[in-house]
Protein backbone atom coordinates (compact mmCIF):
# COMPACT_ATOMS: atom_id res chain seq x y z
CA UNK A 1 0.00 0.00 0.00
CA UNK A 2 1.36 3.41 -0.95
CA UNK A 3 2.29 5.84 1.80
CA UNK A 4 -0.51 8.33 1.06
CA UNK A 5 -3.22 5.67 0.86
CA UNK A 6 -1.98 4.28 4.18
CA UNK A 7 -2.31 7.69 5.83
CA UNK A 8 -5.87 8.04 4.54
CA UNK A 9 -6.65 4.70 6.16
CA UNK A 10 -4.98 5.64 9.44
CA UNK A 11 -6.72 8.99 9.74
CA UNK A 12 -10.04 7.44 8.80
CA UNK A 13 -9.90 4.84 11.53
CA UNK A 14 -8.94 7.36 14.21
CA UNK A 15 -11.62 9.83 13.20
CA UNK A 16 -14.17 7.03 13.41
CA UNK A 17 -12.98 6.18 16.92
CA UNK A 18 -13.32 9.83 17.91
CA UNK A 19 -16.85 9.98 16.52
CA UNK A 20 -17.81 7.10 18.79
CA UNK A 21 -16.63 9.20 21.75
CA UNK A 22 -18.52 12.30 20.62
CA UNK A 23 -15.26 14.23 20.14
CA UNK A 24 -14.99 14.20 16.37
CA UNK A 25 -12.90 17.10 15.09
CA UNK A 26 -14.11 16.59 11.54
CA UNK A 27 -15.82 14.22 9.16
CA UNK A 28 -14.57 10.64 9.39
CA UNK A 29 -12.46 9.60 6.40
CA UNK A 30 -13.05 6.44 4.51
CA UNK A 31 -10.41 4.18 3.02
CA UNK A 32 -9.05 5.69 -0.20
CA UNK A 33 -7.53 4.20 -3.33
CA UNK A 34 -3.73 4.41 -3.50
CA UNK A 35 -2.41 7.77 -4.66
CA UNK A 36 0.83 7.99 -6.59
CA UNK A 37 3.37 10.15 -4.80
CA UNK A 38 7.10 10.43 -5.08
CA UNK A 39 8.49 8.49 -2.11
CA UNK A 40 11.79 8.58 -0.28
CA UNK A 41 13.58 5.22 -0.27
CA UNK A 42 12.09 2.91 2.32
CA UNK A 43 13.65 -0.18 3.80
CA UNK A 44 12.10 -3.54 3.10
CA UNK A 45 11.54 -4.00 6.84
CA UNK A 46 9.48 -0.78 7.12
CA UNK A 47 7.63 -1.66 3.91
CA UNK A 48 6.74 -5.05 5.38
CA UNK A 49 5.55 -3.34 8.57
CA UNK A 50 3.30 -1.01 6.57
CA UNK A 51 1.88 -4.01 4.70
CA UNK A 52 1.10 -5.60 8.07
CA UNK A 53 -0.56 -2.34 9.20
CA UNK A 54 -2.74 -2.38 6.10
CA UNK A 55 -3.85 -5.89 7.09
CA UNK A 56 -4.38 -4.82 10.75
CA UNK A 57 -1.69 -7.27 11.84
CA UNK A 58 -0.45 -5.05 14.66
CA UNK A 59 1.78 -7.63 16.31
CA UNK A 60 3.78 -8.25 13.15
CA UNK A 61 4.01 -4.56 12.35
CA UNK A 62 5.12 -3.68 15.86
CA UNK A 63 7.81 -6.36 15.88
CA UNK A 64 9.33 -5.23 12.59
CA UNK A 65 9.20 -1.54 13.53
CA UNK A 66 10.71 -2.10 16.97
CA UNK A 67 13.57 -4.06 15.41
CA UNK A 68 14.19 -1.41 12.75
CA UNK A 69 14.00 1.53 15.18
CA UNK A 70 16.48 -0.12 17.56
CA UNK A 71 19.07 0.33 14.86
CA UNK A 72 17.59 3.46 13.19
CA UNK A 73 16.07 5.55 16.04
CA UNK A 74 15.74 8.70 13.91
CA UNK A 75 13.83 7.23 10.97
CA UNK A 76 10.83 9.63 10.84
CA UNK A 77 8.73 7.33 8.68
CA UNK A 78 9.21 4.30 10.93
CA UNK A 79 8.57 6.41 14.03
CA UNK A 80 5.31 7.64 12.54
CA UNK A 81 4.21 4.11 11.66
CA UNK A 82 5.10 2.90 15.18
CA UNK A 83 3.10 5.79 16.63
CA UNK A 84 0.06 4.75 14.66
CA UNK A 85 0.37 1.11 15.74
CA UNK A 86 0.46 2.25 19.37
CA UNK A 87 -2.48 4.59 18.71
CA UNK A 88 -4.83 1.94 17.35
CA UNK A 89 -3.90 -0.37 20.21
CA UNK A 90 -5.12 2.26 22.69
CA UNK A 91 -1.71 3.29 23.99
CA UNK A 92 -2.09 7.04 23.55
CA UNK A 93 0.94 8.08 25.61
CA UNK A 94 3.24 5.78 23.65
CA UNK A 95 1.68 6.98 20.40
CA UNK A 96 2.10 10.64 21.27
CA UNK A 97 5.73 10.08 22.19
CA UNK A 98 6.43 8.33 18.89
CA UNK A 99 4.63 11.00 16.85
CA UNK A 100 6.70 13.66 18.65
CA UNK A 101 9.89 11.77 17.88
CA UNK A 102 8.83 11.58 14.24
CA UNK A 103 8.39 15.36 14.24
CA UNK A 104 11.81 15.84 15.84
CA UNK A 105 13.30 13.70 13.09
CA UNK A 106 11.35 15.54 10.39
CA UNK A 107 9.83 18.86 11.56
CA UNK A 108 8.01 19.23 8.23
CA UNK A 109 6.17 15.91 8.48
CA UNK A 110 2.56 16.73 7.62
CA UNK A 111 1.49 13.22 8.56
CA UNK A 112 2.98 13.29 12.06
CA UNK A 113 1.65 16.76 12.93
CA UNK A 114 -1.83 15.80 11.70
CA UNK A 115 -2.02 12.52 13.57
CA UNK A 116 -0.55 13.97 16.78
CA UNK A 117 -3.08 16.79 16.64
CA UNK A 118 -5.94 14.34 16.19
CA UNK A 119 -4.69 12.15 19.04
CA UNK A 120 -4.38 15.10 21.42
CA UNK A 121 -7.83 16.38 20.45
CA UNK A 122 -9.27 12.95 21.13
CA UNK A 123 -7.75 13.11 24.62
CA UNK A 124 -9.29 16.53 25.21
CA UNK A 125 -5.86 18.24 25.22
CA UNK A 126 -7.07 20.97 22.92
CA UNK A 127 -4.39 23.51 23.82
CA UNK A 128 -1.73 21.01 22.77
CA UNK A 129 -3.64 19.73 19.75
CA UNK A 130 -4.24 23.11 18.16
CA UNK A 131 -0.59 24.03 17.35
CA UNK A 132 -0.03 20.63 15.77
CA UNK A 133 -3.06 21.00 13.51
CA UNK A 134 -2.16 24.59 12.65
CA UNK A 135 1.30 23.40 11.64
CA UNK A 136 -0.25 20.65 9.52
CA UNK A 137 -2.25 23.23 7.58
CA UNK A 138 0.99 25.06 6.78
CA UNK A 139 2.82 22.04 5.38
CA UNK A 140 2.84 20.33 2.01
CA UNK A 141 0.51 17.35 2.15
CA UNK A 142 1.73 16.03 -1.21
CA UNK A 143 -0.37 14.46 -3.94
CA UNK A 144 -3.84 13.65 -2.74
CA UNK A 145 -3.17 15.94 0.18
CA UNK A 146 -5.89 18.60 -0.18
CA UNK A 147 -8.53 16.35 1.35
CA UNK A 148 -6.26 15.44 4.26
CA UNK A 149 -5.34 19.08 4.81
CA UNK A 150 -9.05 19.87 4.77
CA UNK A 151 -9.41 17.38 7.63
CA UNK A 152 -6.84 19.36 9.60
CA UNK A 153 -8.87 22.54 9.03
CA UNK A 154 -12.06 20.75 10.08
CA UNK A 155 -10.34 19.50 13.21
CA UNK A 156 -9.32 23.07 14.02
CA UNK A 157 -12.92 24.19 13.53
CA UNK A 158 -14.07 21.61 16.09
CA UNK A 159 -11.46 22.81 18.57
CA UNK A 160 -12.20 26.51 18.04
CA UNK A 161 -16.00 26.35 18.05
CA UNK A 162 -16.36 26.70 21.84
CA UNK A 163 -13.66 29.29 22.50
CA UNK A 164 -13.75 31.27 19.25
CA UNK A 165 -16.73 30.56 16.95
CA UNK A 166 -15.68 33.26 14.48
CA UNK A 167 -12.26 31.62 14.08
CA UNK A 168 -13.95 28.25 13.74
CA UNK A 169 -16.00 29.64 10.84
CA UNK A 170 -12.78 30.71 9.13
CA UNK A 171 -11.32 27.23 9.71
CA UNK A 172 -14.36 25.66 8.08
CA UNK A 173 -14.14 28.00 5.09
CA UNK A 174 -10.51 26.97 4.57
CA UNK A 175 -11.58 23.32 4.60
CA UNK A 176 -14.26 23.98 2.00
CA UNK A 177 -11.66 25.52 -0.32
CA UNK A 178 -9.94 22.14 -0.39
CA UNK A 179 -12.78 19.62 -0.45
CA UNK A 180 -16.53 19.48 -1.19
CA UNK A 181 -19.01 20.44 1.50
CA UNK A 182 -20.45 17.56 3.52
CA UNK A 183 -23.60 17.31 5.61
CA UNK A 184 -21.37 17.52 8.69
CA UNK A 185 -19.98 20.81 7.38
CA UNK A 186 -23.49 22.21 6.98
CA UNK A 187 -24.36 21.17 10.53
CA UNK A 188 -21.17 22.74 11.86
CA UNK A 189 -21.93 25.97 10.00
CA UNK A 190 -25.38 26.00 11.60
CA UNK A 191 -23.92 25.35 15.06
CA UNK A 192 -21.38 28.17 14.63
CA UNK A 193 -24.13 30.53 13.49
CA UNK A 194 -26.08 29.73 16.67
CA UNK A 195 -22.99 30.39 18.79
CA UNK A 196 -22.49 33.80 17.17
CA UNK A 197 -26.16 34.74 17.53
CA UNK A 198 -27.03 34.47 13.82
CA UNK A 199 -30.22 32.50 14.36
CA UNK A 200 -31.78 33.09 10.95
CA UNK A 201 -28.58 31.95 9.23
CA UNK A 202 -28.46 28.90 11.51
CA UNK A 203 -32.05 28.01 10.69
CA UNK A 204 -31.30 28.24 6.96
CA UNK A 205 -28.31 25.89 7.37
CA UNK A 206 -30.31 23.35 9.37
CA UNK A 207 -33.09 23.40 6.76
CA UNK A 208 -30.49 22.94 4.02
CA UNK A 209 -29.11 19.92 5.86
CA UNK A 210 -32.62 18.47 6.19
CA UNK A 211 -33.16 18.94 2.45
CA UNK A 212 -30.19 16.63 1.92
CA UNK A 213 -31.15 14.21 4.69
CA UNK A 214 -34.65 14.60 6.18
CA UNK A 215 -33.87 11.87 8.75
CA UNK A 216 -30.79 13.60 10.16
CA UNK A 217 -31.23 13.51 13.94
CA UNK A 218 -28.62 16.24 14.44
CA UNK A 219 -30.29 18.59 11.95
CA UNK A 220 -33.77 17.94 13.35
CA UNK A 221 -32.55 18.49 16.92
CA UNK A 222 -30.70 21.66 15.91
CA UNK A 223 -33.64 23.15 14.07
CA UNK A 224 -36.01 22.19 16.90
CA UNK A 225 -33.72 23.96 19.36
CA UNK A 226 -33.95 27.15 17.32
CA UNK A 227 -37.73 26.93 17.00
CA UNK A 228 -38.01 26.41 20.76
CA UNK A 229 -35.69 29.37 21.35
CA UNK A 230 -38.04 31.46 19.19
CA UNK A 231 -41.04 30.00 21.09
CA UNK A 232 -42.47 28.62 17.85
CA UNK A 233 -43.82 25.63 19.74
CA UNK A 234 -46.43 24.27 17.29
CA UNK A 235 -43.87 24.18 14.45
CA UNK A 236 -41.30 22.60 16.75
CA UNK A 237 -43.81 19.96 17.86
CA UNK A 238 -44.64 19.03 14.26
CA UNK A 239 -40.96 18.80 13.36
CA UNK A 240 -40.09 16.66 16.39
CA UNK A 241 -43.03 14.29 16.00
CA UNK A 242 -41.98 13.66 12.40
CA UNK A 243 -38.33 13.21 13.36
CA UNK A 244 -39.21 10.71 16.12
CA UNK A 245 -41.02 8.53 13.61
CA UNK A 246 -37.55 7.71 12.23
CA UNK A 247 -35.79 7.70 15.63
CA UNK A 248 -38.40 6.96 18.33
CA UNK A 249 -35.79 6.20 21.00
CA UNK A 250 -33.54 9.20 20.42
CA UNK A 251 -33.21 10.84 23.87
CA UNK A 252 -32.48 14.34 22.54
CA UNK A 253 -35.49 14.46 20.25
CA UNK A 254 -37.70 12.95 22.96
CA UNK A 255 -36.52 15.44 25.57
CA UNK A 256 -37.09 18.32 23.17
CA UNK A 257 -40.60 17.13 22.34
CA UNK A 258 -41.40 16.72 26.03
CA UNK A 259 -40.16 20.25 26.65
CA UNK A 260 -42.32 21.62 23.85
CA UNK A 261 -45.38 19.76 25.12
CA UNK A 262 -44.74 21.12 28.61
CA UNK A 263 -44.49 24.66 27.21
CA UNK A 264 -47.82 24.06 25.49
CA UNK A 265 -49.32 22.75 28.76
CA UNK A 266 -50.06 19.37 27.21
CA UNK A 267 -50.51 16.47 29.62
CA UNK A 268 -48.53 14.16 27.32
CA UNK A 269 -45.30 15.80 28.52
CA UNK A 270 -45.28 14.21 31.98
CA UNK A 271 -45.51 10.49 31.07
CA UNK A 272 -43.04 11.05 28.23
CA UNK A 273 -40.49 12.56 30.61
CA UNK A 274 -41.12 9.90 33.26
CA UNK A 275 -40.38 7.18 30.74
CA UNK A 276 -37.29 9.01 29.48
CA UNK A 277 -36.05 9.44 33.04
CA UNK A 278 -36.48 5.72 33.69
CA UNK A 279 -34.39 5.00 30.60
CA UNK A 280 -31.74 7.61 31.45
CA UNK A 281 -31.80 8.06 35.24
CA UNK A 282 -28.32 9.63 35.34
CA UNK A 283 -29.08 12.27 32.71
CA UNK A 284 -29.24 15.48 34.73
CA UNK A 285 -30.92 17.50 31.96
CA UNK A 286 -33.79 15.00 31.73
CA UNK A 287 -34.07 14.90 35.53
CA UNK A 288 -34.30 18.71 35.67
CA UNK A 289 -37.00 18.78 33.04
CA UNK A 290 -39.01 16.12 34.85
CA UNK A 291 -38.69 18.04 38.12
CA UNK A 292 -39.99 21.21 36.45
CA UNK A 293 -42.94 19.43 34.88
CA UNK A 294 -43.80 17.70 38.17
CA UNK A 295 -43.73 21.08 39.93
CA UNK A 296 -45.98 22.58 37.27
CA UNK A 297 -48.35 19.64 37.79
CA UNK A 298 -48.47 20.34 41.53
CA UNK A 299 -46.35 17.38 42.66
CA UNK A 300 -43.98 19.52 44.72
CA UNK A 301 -42.77 16.61 46.84
CA UNK A 302 -41.85 14.55 43.78
CA UNK A 303 -40.22 17.51 42.08
CA UNK A 304 -38.21 18.37 45.17
CA UNK A 305 -36.97 14.81 45.59
CA UNK A 306 -35.42 15.07 42.13
CA UNK A 307 -33.95 18.51 42.86
CA UNK A 308 -32.39 17.24 46.09
CA UNK A 309 -30.87 14.30 44.23
CA UNK A 310 -29.39 16.65 41.64
CA UNK A 311 -28.05 18.96 44.35
CA UNK A 312 -26.20 16.04 45.94
CA UNK A 313 -24.04 15.98 42.84
CA UNK A 314 -24.01 19.75 42.22
CA UNK A 315 -24.33 21.51 45.58
CA UNK A 316 -23.17 24.83 44.15
CA UNK A 317 -25.72 25.00 41.35
CA UNK A 318 -27.67 28.18 42.16
CA UNK A 319 -30.45 27.44 39.65
CA UNK A 320 -31.07 24.07 41.31
CA UNK A 321 -31.08 25.74 44.72
CA UNK A 322 -33.71 28.21 43.51
CA UNK A 323 -35.87 25.36 42.20
CA UNK A 324 -35.44 23.53 45.53
CA UNK A 325 -36.37 26.67 47.44
CA UNK A 326 -39.47 27.24 45.33
CA UNK A 327 -40.65 23.69 46.01
CA UNK A 328 -40.10 24.19 49.74
CA UNK A 329 -42.18 27.38 49.61
CA UNK A 330 -45.00 25.51 47.90
CA UNK A 331 -44.83 22.99 50.73
CA UNK A 332 -44.97 25.90 53.25
CA UNK A 333 -41.50 25.05 54.59
CA UNK A 334 -40.45 28.68 54.85
CA UNK A 335 -37.58 28.36 57.33
CA UNK A 336 -35.89 25.70 55.18
CA UNK A 337 -36.55 27.73 52.05
CA UNK A 338 -34.97 30.80 53.65
CA UNK A 339 -31.64 28.99 54.09
CA UNK A 340 -31.76 27.66 50.54
CA UNK A 341 -32.48 31.04 48.92
CA UNK A 342 -29.86 32.70 51.10
CA UNK A 343 -27.25 30.25 49.82
CA UNK A 344 -28.44 30.59 46.20
CA UNK A 345 -28.09 34.38 46.23
CA UNK A 346 -24.66 34.18 47.82
CA UNK A 347 -23.54 31.84 45.05
CA UNK A 348 -25.16 33.87 42.27
CA UNK A 349 -25.94 37.52 43.09
CA UNK A 350 -27.28 37.96 39.54
CA UNK A 351 -30.20 35.56 40.12
CA UNK A 352 -33.39 37.62 40.09
CA UNK A 353 -35.41 34.50 40.96
CA UNK A 354 -33.11 33.87 43.91
CA UNK A 355 -33.61 37.40 45.29
CA UNK A 356 -37.37 37.18 44.69
CA UNK A 357 -37.53 33.94 46.63
CA UNK A 358 -35.41 35.30 49.45
CA UNK A 359 -37.55 38.46 49.70
CA UNK A 360 -40.72 36.39 49.96
CA UNK A 361 -39.53 33.82 52.49
CA UNK A 362 -37.86 36.53 54.59
CA UNK A 363 -41.24 38.22 54.86
CA UNK A 364 -42.81 34.92 55.95
CA UNK A 365 -40.20 34.33 58.68
CA UNK A 366 -40.46 37.95 59.83
CA UNK A 367 -37.10 39.27 58.65
CA UNK A 368 -38.19 42.58 57.07
CA UNK A 369 -34.66 43.98 56.81
CA UNK A 370 -33.63 40.95 54.74
CA UNK A 371 -36.76 41.41 52.63
CA UNK A 372 -35.78 45.00 51.86
CA UNK A 373 -32.20 44.01 51.01
CA UNK A 374 -33.38 41.21 48.72
CA UNK A 375 -35.85 43.53 47.00
CA UNK A 376 -33.13 46.13 46.51
CA UNK A 377 -30.86 43.54 44.88
CA UNK A 378 -33.69 42.23 42.72
CA UNK A 379 -34.61 45.74 41.54
CA UNK A 380 -31.18 46.00 39.92
CA UNK A 381 -32.02 43.01 37.76
CA UNK A 382 -35.74 43.20 36.97
CA UNK A 383 -38.52 45.81 37.04
CA UNK A 384 -40.96 45.96 39.93
CA UNK A 385 -44.24 44.07 39.89
CA UNK A 386 -47.41 44.13 41.96
CA UNK A 387 -45.99 41.33 44.12
CA UNK A 388 -42.73 43.11 44.86
CA UNK A 389 -44.55 46.37 45.63
CA UNK A 390 -46.61 44.48 48.20
CA UNK A 391 -43.47 43.01 49.78
CA UNK A 392 -41.85 46.46 49.94
CA UNK A 393 -44.97 47.85 51.61
CA UNK A 394 -45.37 45.10 54.23
CA UNK A 395 -41.65 45.13 55.07
CA UNK A 396 -41.68 48.88 55.70
CA UNK A 397 -44.95 48.48 57.58
CA UNK A 398 -43.35 45.90 59.88
CA UNK A 399 -40.54 48.34 60.59
CA UNK A 400 -43.04 51.13 61.31
CA UNK A 401 -41.75 53.21 58.40
CA UNK A 402 -45.18 54.72 57.72
CA UNK A 403 -44.48 57.01 54.78
CA UNK A 404 -42.51 54.39 52.81
CA UNK A 405 -45.13 51.72 53.58
CA UNK A 406 -47.98 53.96 52.43
CA UNK A 407 -46.17 54.89 49.24
CA UNK A 408 -45.59 51.26 48.32
CA UNK A 409 -49.16 50.25 49.19
CA UNK A 410 -50.30 52.86 46.67
CA UNK A 411 -47.84 51.52 44.07
CA UNK A 412 -49.21 48.05 44.73
CA UNK A 413 -52.84 49.08 44.30
CA UNK A 414 -52.04 50.84 41.03
CA UNK A 415 -50.22 47.78 39.70
CA UNK A 416 -52.63 45.16 41.07
CA UNK A 417 -55.69 46.49 39.23
CA UNK A 418 -58.07 44.02 40.90
CA UNK A 419 -55.94 40.91 40.29
CA UNK A 420 -55.04 40.34 43.97
CA UNK A 421 -58.29 40.90 45.89
CA UNK A 422 -57.09 39.67 49.30
CA UNK A 423 -53.89 41.70 49.28
CA UNK A 424 -55.70 44.72 47.86
CA UNK A 425 -58.21 44.62 50.72
CA UNK A 426 -55.30 44.39 53.20
CA UNK A 427 -53.49 47.32 51.53
CA UNK A 428 -56.58 49.52 51.70
CA UNK A 429 -57.09 48.67 55.36
CA UNK A 430 -53.49 49.51 56.20
CA UNK A 431 -53.66 52.78 54.25
CA UNK A 432 -56.66 53.88 56.29
CA UNK A 433 -54.58 53.43 59.44
CA UNK A 434 -51.29 54.79 58.09
CA UNK A 435 -52.77 57.92 56.56
CA UNK A 436 -54.98 59.03 59.48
Amino acid sequence: MHRRALLFLLVGSLFTAMAAQGQTPGTPLSKQEPVTRSQEPVSSQVAEAESAIANTDWKTAEGKLDSWLAAHPHDARALFDAGYVADVQNRPDDAAGLYRRAIQADPDSFDAHLMLGILLARQGKLDEARPELVRATQLDAGEGGPELKARAWRALARIDRDSNPAEASNDLLEALKLSPETTEDTLMAADLAVRTGQLDAAEAEYRRALTKDPKSEAANAGLAHLLIKKKQYPEAETLLRTARQHAPDDPTLTAQLAGVLAAEDKAEALPMLQKLHQQHPSNSAVTRMLAEVLADAGDYTGADALDVKLLAGSPGDSALLVAHGQNLVRQLKFAEAYSVFDKATQLDPSSADGWSGLAYVASRVEKPQVTLHALTMRSRLQPESASTYFLWATAYDSLHEKSQAAAYYHHFLDAAAGKFPNQEWQAKQRLQILEK
